[in-house]
């Protein structure tokens, strides 16, 4: 079978005196039949390529889903007189959300189980389904929680009655995916943020349960660049309305038993200034940038927000990166990183002290606390080589107790394999860090096949994780390695800064660094390794396949951002006004030209590529399918090998692909084939 072709229809684009030609922006024609009829005709092309592979795909996802417990329970976490806690049967492609009346945990045994909510059920009503953003009322009789059927991010705030089961009248629309719903302190209210077309959240509301009128709106942000977000304190007291930019921030807030009455601002926004605040006791903490780099931690009365009247809890460290505070009625926990690990800290009595583990290599974070006025904390640990891990810390004594051990099904031996973190040296001279996973045995025979993946923007972090999934691999000699490049803020906030705007290319330096670090060390062969990254982890390999596509034999780029520069120019397209703070706007033409140099739709040359395998949801609203199709487009027609090239694009979902985990490890599953056939691998 022939791969599809898509038609030229010439499209220049002009700026800055530049022309920037641009044959296959029609694709971006959605209703365009003759689009539909391209991505349909790459999806047979994928098909059918992949219709050899299909007993390799199968016998994967047999191994990943023997992987899989007969059941998975969080932890409980207690609130008033319930524990509340997620569970997934092995069976069932959602979680469903319970809790259990009890006074203690040593009462969890045989106190009976009522349904939250059971997603499953949900999901009966359709192919796909997102939910999130689970919110408990104060009177634990209600559940607010978001749910989107279509794959686009346009999510609808739904209301269920716990104890009868029964759906409340509410349904409100276009409620933003993330920290976007509160109660107010009494149950009797819901707060909420709505988007406007471009899906920026901009608009807080106050809505009054069982009422049937307008409901209130107590802020617009009318600045097309600076998003809101919405949190309660832990204590419950307040709310917390930030507005904010990837430099800049500014919080509101207001009483959470507030019927009325305005917002009020802790500190107005100025610009490369960002900040946070919590309650605490009779105090504000404010965690802010202002002359440190890696933030430090302040705290002022409630009642007077002056600067003056400010003092900083503990002297500032530039080693500790501090990310966010956790406030408990006796103590604080500051969560950060520090050495390029995750960290946890404990602020109590004027000192804080560091929480130690054993291994060199590892993720440590909170765990769902849902209680403020408690001694005892849920904090989770994990490892390449240990399943999560969750731990009761007592903040009385401080000490910790591990109450649960995720269970791994199938034998799993932790000393057969290896985790260690090593160092590449980049072009300028720095040190990026990559954190490796392999069985012991894996260089038996020489260099072994390896997957190079990657992130590196926003300040995202890559850290070790456990994956029972990923265990048939590692037995099969697949050395799996994640490159912690600039752009992510793995070693601090600067770490971040320096892989951004002018700044980005190192990203992809650090990247190539790394692949070169591994073959040099003997770890791989440029016929044994393939890179893979999703959405801004696809500019990633996007970009190292047209600068340095001869290092690996495969690249499976995610949702990939390769069109960098026709994106940021259109400002109608969701979400772009407020990217222009990591990549730069390019109506300045030192953005231009800068983006221009790595952009991967408009650096694709004719030479040899990888084999690649690009996937894309024809509903993402965050990265749009015509930038992968379009750069595919373009690829086809001018590369000059014979290696294979496929796009597949999910007609019914958007840019976290399938919903339901079984859907999602299908999908997995083909792609590992896709990646292991190339690499000429074997599952054992």
């Amino acid at each position: 079978m022939q791969p599809p072709k898509a038609k030229r229809i010439p499209h220049p684009h002009v700026l800055h005196d530049h022309v920037r030609p641009d044959d296959y922006y029609w694709l971006r024609e959605r209703e365009n039949p003759e689009v539909i009829q391209y991505l349909e005709a790459e999806n047979q092309y994928y098909d059918a390529h992949m219709r050899p592979l299909a007993p390799l795909a199968d016998k994967i996802y047999e191994q990943m889903v023997a992987r899989i417990p007969e059941a998975e329970n969080d932890v409980p976490a207690v609130r008033g007189p319930y524990y509340y806690y997620k569970k997934m049967d092995k069976n069932l492609q959602y979680p469903i959300y319970v809790r259990k009346r009890a006074t203690s945990r040593d009462e969890l045994a045989t106190a009976s189980e009522e349904i939250v909510l059971d997603v499953n059920a949900l999901a009966r009503d359709g192919e796909y389904l997102s939910v999130t953003v689970l919110r408990i009322s104060p009177d634990h009789r209600h559940l607010a929680y978001l749910e989107n059927r279509d794959g686009t991010d346009k999510y609808t705030l739904c209301v269920r009655d716990i104890e009868t089961g029964e759906m409340l009248p509410e349904k409100i629309e276009n409620v933003f995916i993330y920290e976007s719903v509160e109660w107010d302190r009494t149950g009797e209210f819901l707060y909420y943020l709505t988007v406007d077309e471009s899906q920026r959240p901009y608009r807080l509301w106050r809505h009054q349960i069982g009422h049937t009128g307008q409901d209130e709106l107590l802020y617009e942000e009318t600045d097309i660049t600076f998003t809101l977000s919405l949190a309660k304190s832990r204590s419950g007291r307040y709310l917390f309305l930030t507005s904010s930019t990837k430099t800049t921030s500014e919080v509101h807030f207001i009483a959470a038993d507030a019927k009325t009455g305005s917002l009020q601002v802790v500190d107005e926004r100025r610009a490369g200034i960002l900040y946070e605040v919590e309650h605490w006791g009779e105090d504000f903490l404010i965690l802010s940038n202002e002359g440190a780099t890696n933030f430090h931690l302040w705290r002022c009365p409630t009642d007077d927000l002056a600067p003056s009247g400010r003092t900083e809890l503990f002297s500032y460290d530039k080693s500790r990166y501090l990310q966010a505070v956790y406030p408990f009625k006796e103590a604080l926990i500051i969560s950060g990183r520090e050495d390029g690990l995750t960290a946890l800290w404990v602020y109590r009595d004027g000192s804080l002290t560091r929480l130690d583990w054993d291994e060199p290599l590892y993720t440590v974070a909170m765990g769902h606390n849902l209680s403020y006025d408690t001694t005892e904390v849920l904090i989770e640990y994990e490892s390449y080589l240990t399943p999560r891990t969750t731990y009761l810390y007592h903040l009385d004594t401080n000490s910790k107790t591990p109450l649960q051990v995720a269970p791994v099904a199938g034998e799993f031996t932790p000393e057969a394999y290896r985790q260690e973190r090593l160092f590449a040296t980049a072009p300028d001279g720095v040190r990026v860090p990559m954190t490796v996973v392999y069985r012991k045995d894996a260089f038996a025979n020489g260099p072994a096949p390896l997957i190079l993946s990657g992130y590196g923007s926003y300040g995202i972090t890559s850290d070790p994780h456990f994956d029972a999934t990923r265990l048939p691999f590692l037995d099969s000699g697949i050395v799996f390695v994640t490159a912690q490049v600039r752009g992510g803020s793995e070693m601090g906030h600067d770490w971040y800064e320096d892989g951004k705007l002018l700044n980005k290319r190192n990203t992809f330096t650090d990247f190539i660094a790394v692949a070169e670090d591994l073959i040099a060390r003997g770890y791989t062969t440029a016929d044994k390794m393939a890179a893979r990254g999703g959405s801004a982890g696809g500019l990633l390999v996007g970009a190292v396949a047209n600068m340095a596509g001869h290092l690996f034999k495969v690249i499976t780029p995610a949702v990939p951002f390769v069109d960098v520069v026709t994106t940021m120019l259109d400002a109608s397209i969701p979400l772009t006004s407020l990217e222009w703070d990591e990549w730069g706007n390019p109506a300045d033409k030192t953005y231009y030209d800068y983006m221009l140099s790595y952009s991967p739709y408009d650096n694709v040359e004719a030479k040899a590529y990888p084999h690649m395998l690009v996937t894309t949801g024809l509903n993402d609203p965050r990265v749009a399918y015509w930038e992968p199709a379009k750069w595919v487009a373009r690829l086809r027609a001018t590369k000059t090998d014979d290696n294979t090239l496929l796009l597949k694009t999910n007609m019914g979902a958007g840019h976290f692909g399938a919903s339901g985990r079984f859907n999602h490890l299908k999908e997995a599953a083909e792609h590992y084939a896709f990646i292991l056939d190339k690499l000429g691998v074997d599952m054992k």
